[in-house]
């Protein structure tokens, strides 16, 4: 009872044993992998910055239009916020202040822009409700930035090296 020996492994014995080739895995690459979701998240932040900073008056005017206060302040704010938080992430400088950064920037930007619970339109419906767990997950992912820190291959460890 409880044996089952499918591809010849003994399940009754401890799992550990068998689960711990994804923590060897999972150390050996660990630096590129924090790299890789470095760039991953910080890309977004970086190209979405980029155009709402080459087009702020058009940003500003669209906070304005939604009601949000403040608009050309925040506005400005929120591009900058955005657009350089992205490239901190990117090259891991100061990864964990840039990953909650970037963390509230997209709290505040996923309640202005993506209250799906608001439209009456299906497919609009939907789009926002994809964007608002996109987001979601983006911050799910900054998070994890959080607790991880830049990793090796960053100017974090460059500078702060001990």
């Amino acid at each position: 009872m409880g044996h089952s020996m499918a591809n010849n492994i003994d399940y009754s014995t401890e799992p550990s044993a068998y689960l711990r080739y994804d923590e060897r895995i999972s150390a050996q690459w660990r630096d590129f992998l924090i790299l890789v979701a470095r760039v991953s998240i910080g890309l977004i932040f970086v190209m979405g910055g980029w155009s709402k900073v080459t087009g702020v008056e058009s940003f500003t005017a669209s906070l304005g239009r939604r009601g949000v206060p403040a608009a050309t302040l925040l506005g400005y704010m929120g591009a900058l916020s955005e657009f350089l938080g992205g490239v901190a992430i990117i090259f891991g400088f100061a990864t964990r202040y840039a990953a909650l950064l970037i963390l509230l920037f997209t709290i505040i930007a996923t309640l202005i822009s993506h209250r799906f619970w608001e439209f009456n339109d299906p497919a609009a419906y939907r789009q926002q409700h994809t964007q608002f767990f996109k987001n979601l997950t983006t911050m799910g992912g900054t998070i994890l930035l959080f607790v991880t820190g830049g990793g090796r291959l960053s100017i974090d460890r460059f500078l702060w090296r001990r």
